[in-house]
Order: C-alpha cells, then sequence, then structure tokens
C-alpha cells in the first residue's frame, strides 16, 4: 500500500497536454533567437503563469517586463550549466526537462516544466545557471528580464508573492525528490509520478483521466532512479492490472484508487 507519505505530489513532473499554439520563426532566425513578445494582458494563458490578482495597470507594466519569446526546437537548450544568469522564463508552449551533467558525462533528470511553469530559478542563488533546460519538443518561452522583475516587485505586492510561491515551490520539490528516492518503491515511484501527472493535467483544465507523455520511458527511469525495463515493467503491470491503459505514449487511469494504493 502506498502511504500518506509516498502519496505526495512529485517535484517538477510534466503536464502532457501543452496548449496547441504553433511555434513561430521569423525568417532568418536561430532556434534562440529572440522574438516580438505577445502581451502578457491580452494572453489567453496569463492566469496559468501569472497571479490573477493583478490589476490592469499591474499588467501594463508586466507587458513592459517580458521583452521577448523564444522558440527552441526539440532537443535544444534554453539555457546552459554555466551560462550567467539574467533571465526566467515562462514556457509558452511544449515542454522542457532540466538535466544536471555529471563529471564522467552522465546526465540526471532533475524536473519536468511546461506551458504555465517558470524555468530558470536555478540561477539565482549563484548568479549563473546550475544546469541545462532543454526542450523536449519545439518549444516556446517568454523571457524576463530577473532585474526588470524585481523593480516590478517592490511595486507589486500580488507579483511578489508569485514571485514568492515559486521559490517556495522549488524548496517543496527537492524535498519531495530526496523522499521519493530514499523510501518508495519502484512500482510506488511509477504510480505516483502518473498521479501527479494526472493532477496536473486537470489543474490545466484538461481530463485527469488521460494524457501523452512528452518523455521518453527512459528519461521517466532517469528521473525517478529506476532503469528503462523497470519503468516498462511497471507500467505493463498497471495495465494487466486494470489500473492504467497505456497505448504507446497516451495513458489513460482506469482506476485512480487502485492506483494510490500500489
Amino acid at each position: 500500500m502506498m502511504s500518506a507519505q509516498a502519496s505526495a505530489t512529485l517535484p517538477g513532473t510534466l503536464k502532457q497536454h501543452a496548449i496547441p499554439l504553433p511555434v513561430t520563426r521569423g525568417a532568418g532566425m536561430s532556434a534562440a533567437t529572440g522574438q516580438s513578445a505577445p502581451r502578457c494582458s491580452t494572453c489567453s494563458r496569463r492566469f496559468v503563469c501569472m497571479p490573477s490578482e493583478l490589476s490592469p495597470s499591474e499588467f501594463e507594466r508586466l507587458d513592459a517586463v517580458v521583452g521577448a519569446t523564444r522558440t527552441i526546437r526539440r532537443g535544444e537548450r534554453l539555457y546552459r550549466s554555466g551560462d550567467r544568469f539574467q533571465n526566467l522564463y515562462a514556457v509558452r508552449t511544449g515542454s522542457f526537462k532540466t538535466v544536471v551533467v555529471h563529471r564522467d558525462g552522465a546526465e540526471q533528470i532533475t524536473g519536468f516544466f511546461v506551458a504555465g511553469e517558470t524555468v530558470g530559478l536555478d540561477g539565482v542563488s549563484g548568479a549563473q545557471h546550475a544546469c541545462d533546460a532543454v526542450a523536449l519538443e519545439d518549444s516556446s518561452a517568454c523571457v524576463i528580464p530577473f532585474a526588470t522583475l524585481e523593480t516590478l516587485c517592490r511595486d507589486s505586492l500580488a507579483m511578489q508573492r508569485h514571485v514568492y510561491r515559486i521559490m517556495s515551490m522549488e524548496i517543496v520539490k527537492d524535498g519531495a525528490l530526496v523522499m521519493l528516492l530514499g523510501t518508495m518503491s519502484a512500482e510506488q515511484r511509477v504510480a505516483a509520478f502518473l498521479l501527479d501527472l494526472s493532477d496536473r493535467v486537470g489543474s490545466r483544465g484538461y481530463p485527469r483521466e488521460e494524457f501523452v507523455l512528452r518523455m521518453t520511458r527512459e528519461e521517466i527511469g532517469n528521473y525517478l532512479g529506476l532503469k528503462l525495463e523497470t519503468v516498462s515493467r511497471m507500467l505493463s503491470k498497471f495495465t494487466r492490472d486494470k489500473l492504467v491503459d497505456t497505448r504507446a505514449k497516451r495513458v489513460r487511469i482506469v482506476d485512480f484508487q487502485g492506483l494510490a494504493q500500489v
């Protein structure tokens, strides 16, 4: 049985239904080229990545803060470990993973980020990024210069609280990852991972019972501290037990209660 502690939300897992807007690129622009940003005040997803209590005048100030968008091809980097920290990035479309590369070249996935979430906080403490942010699919992100954001936070209590919430969530994620790797069985890790994906899909207004995995099973295993074969075996077991139905990258949760009690 999965304990209440073991069923806690997992850190940084990926919401699977990226908002289906096209990723456009200007003629001659590279994948990392800055482009004119959409106005936050008129963006249909503004309350996904920004606090709903912002006033119209505060949204107008936010329009001036967000200077550009960047489009990133699948497999390319939004930023690299060691890059000077200047910006936060609000994921507009698509999805990213954050990766730490060890001295021997081995990679460790530390999180997944989707539309509406903020990437780049790893650079705040040391003035340089501590990991790579890699696009899992063709994606785009709004560029938020951190120095300008700090000025806005001094004048806007709602924005200040929003940034505090984002930073607090990163601390909670770190603690949850330690619990995930240190206390859960392989079966519990995969079950909790799927349930967390379901919650994040639901929080974006999509059906909780069905989603598409944007990461590979190997990447899931890397994140969960499991081998690829173990992840595949657990998914097959859940299918046999009629807890989930898997078809390629698409997952449908059949029995939420049963999955939570693994």
